[in-house]
């Protein structure tokens, strides 16, 4: 499974990109807004920074404007991912963006026929929120299970399930024990999911060990260690 970063903050994302672990980007107009920038200007950093697939939407509610606005953010950069809302509307967009060979990420998926009817019309991604399936006492692991076995089962279907709205570590790893291609995470999970008390604990004591160590310079030990032979 790939990770994603949901964000549209830089240095979050070049904290995170300096893991080596970052293969893509989700934004949306609410994180845009938030960091108060030129839209365009973001996205085109961030697809700099990343050079893998970063969603940016659109905002027209019908299918003439989402099409229209797609192909201007496909200008952007040969990163851009055109994100669409699943609606009647952004099906028909999809569709036609798709048959012109630009990405598009469905979003705001919610029940295994949104995601069939999503595939049929040429998404690139499909983005099933977990975090607001559970709200409602739904399983959003379930979601995602459901999901990939429609799309395994018909081959002519490529789409990606993008497991999105994580709220916590287990959300990650449920997405990944249910199938999901990708997973899009706020980085504040991320960071949560790389921390454990017994890890830190763990390096303390390894630290306090060497502290004991006469010469503890590595490059001074294997300097001479390579001149000795």
């Amino acid at each position: 499974m790939k990770l994603f970063i949901d964000t549209a903050n830089l240095d979050e994302i070049r904290e995170v990109h300096s893991w080596g672990i970052l293969a893509g980007v989700t934004t949306n107009p609410s994180l845009i807004a938030r960091e108060g920038r030129d839209f365009i200007q973001v996205v085109h950093e961030i697809c700099e920074l990343v050079q893998g697939p970063v969603s940016a939407e659109v905002t027209a509610q019908d299918t003439e404007g989402m099409v229209r606005e797609g192909r201007l953010l496909a200008k952007i950069h040969e990163h851009v991912v055109v994100k669409v809302p699943l609606i009647e509307a952004g099906l028909g967009a999809c569709s036609q963006l798709a048959a012109e060979g630009i990405k598009v990420n469905v979003t705001l998926c919610f029940q295994p026929s949104q995601a069939l009817l999503a595939g049929l019309a040429g998404a690139a991604y499909i983005s099933p929120f977990i975090g607001r399936i559970d709200d409602i006492s739904w399983d959003g692991s379930d979601l995602i299970g459901q999901i990939a076995a429609i799309y395994a089962g018909n081959p002519s279907i490529h789409t990606q399930v993008l497991a999105a709205s994580l709220r916590h570590p287990q959300h990650l790893v449920q997405a990944a024990l249910a199938g999901a291609d990708v997973a899009t995470c706020p980085y504040k999970v991320l960071k949560q999911a790389l921390k454990h008390p017994l890890t830190d604990i763990g390096n303390q004591r390894f630290l306090a060990d060497w502290e004991t160590v006469p010469e503890r310079d590595i490059s001074v030990l294997v300097e001479r260690w390579l001149q000795s032979r």
